[in-house]
């Protein structure tokens, strides 16, 4: 797609956020067409120099942007960030409560001087009795139970990507669409805040719903009941494990008669899901004795075939390998700061037909500081109203 097709064209969005939960709102709607310009301090976004399950953070969450660097301490910094948030529509942010009041830069100040501004905030909590308190992906994973889930109540165990921070930043574009829409009517800007342990709420809001309607304690993934017969890892031929889920009738009966069990299908006892679950101590042992005869790539086609879900136990980097993966534009290349480029899953939505997010390039430190000035002072940004005839609301309309 080329940049007048995007979506968010001609929106202005400036971020000062930092980690993984305000970059990843940013890094979105850059990837859908907005103008994003990260304020870095002088020493840069701390994420800049991270190194090992950091290393990727800034060139992923910060592909696509414009980085300015601005010291607050100096008046004409401070005259050049309020210039930027009078041009623009949307401000990131995601400081603890009262950081940004102590710059001048505050909601409630922000509002008052910027009526079409969208302000969002990402936080660690939402309003209340939790609101003051710093929070982190891990933090939220064992307050929720998101970790128990996962692990157990004696184990737990986080799950192995930032998901709530990325879900959080995902909510933040969401909410931002939603209040730009809300614009074009007319209304003013508003004040957004994102929470990443509610946000982790959200997720395990399945559980809390099973207990609430039963009274039934959840029990995490390792010791959950299973709803299905088949629903397990396998060993094949070749020491390769793979996975498969038998989850409805039809499969049932196609999985047995492929694969030669045809006294399950005839077994009384097994007539329905429910009798198969509760008979999957033996069930599971036979079909494993069956698949540890079947090599890998012929078991998978065999299941393709059958419409039957399966899938490898597959590593990050084995994706790289994967036909799917590699299929035009499942991957995009971008370049980092250091001019080196690497690969990047698009952005997981097709737009007419086309995936997005081809060739971004992630800022160095300050590199946009002078164009962005000068743009600044070459154009007049009279403080916008939030009418619907709005230069924004024009451009959306």
């Amino acid at each position: 797609m080329t940049g007048t097709e995007l979506p968010l064209t001609g929106v202005r969005v400036v971020e000062m956020t930092h980690m993984v939960m305000g970059p990843t709102c940013g890094m979105i709607l850059a990837q859908l067409g907005a103008e994003v310009i990260k304020v870095e301090p002088p020493g840069g976004d701390k994420t800049r120099s991270l190194g090992g399950m950091g290393t990727s953070f800034f060139p992923l969450f910060n592909r696509g942007k414009r980085s300015v660097v601005l010291d607050f301490a100096k008046p004409d910094d401070r005259e050049t960030m309020h210039a930027l948030l009078t041009s623009a529509d949307v401000f990131l942010e995601n400081f603890r409560d009262g950081q940004l009041e102590k710059q001048g830069l505050g909601a409630d100040e922000l509002r008052r001087k910027y009526p079409h501004l969208i302000i969002c905030g990402h936080k660690g909590f939402l309003s209340g009795p939790y609101e003051h308190r710093p929070a982190l992906d891990e933090v939220v994973q064992m307050m929720s139970g998101l970790a128990a889930m996962t692990g157990t109540r004696d184990k737990p165990q986080r799950v192995g990507s930032s998901a709530n921070d990325i879900m959080g930043g995902m909510f933040g574009a969401i909410s931002i669409l939603a209040a730009l829409y809300q614009r074009r009517s007319g209304a003013e800007g508003a004040d957004i805040r994102i929470g990443l342990f509610e946000n982790c709420l959200f997720l395990v809001a399945q559980h809390m719903v099973e207990f609430e309607m039963t009274g039934n304690k959840p029990r995490s993934m390792p010791e959950r009941e299973h709803a299905w017969p088949i629903y397990d890892i396998f060993e094949t031929a070749g020491g390769e494990r793979i996975f498969i889920g038998v989850v409805t009738e039809g499969h049932w009966q196609s999985f047995c008669r492929q694969f030669g069990m045809i006294e399950l299908l005839e077994d009384p006892a097994l007539r329905t899901t429910t009798e198969r679950i509760l008979a999957r101590s033996r069930i599971i042992p036979r079909v494993a004795g069956i698949i540890k005869h079947w090599n890998a790539a012929d078991l998978s086609a065999t299941l393709d075939r059958l419409n039957i879900c399966f899938s490898p136990i597959n590593r990050p980097e084995d994706l790289f390998d994967d036909p799917h993966v590699l299929r035009p534009g499942g991957l995009v290349e971008n370049t980092n700061a250091n001019g080196e480029p690497f690969r990047v899953p698009a952005l997981p939505i097709e737009w007419n037909g086309a995936t997005i997010g081809d060739g971004l390039k992630v800022p160095g430190l300050g590199s946009d500081t002078s164009v962005v000035r000068a743009e600044l002072e070459g154009q007049q940004f009279p403080e916008r109203k939030s009418t619907s005839n709005s230069k924004t609301a024009k451009r959306l309309a």
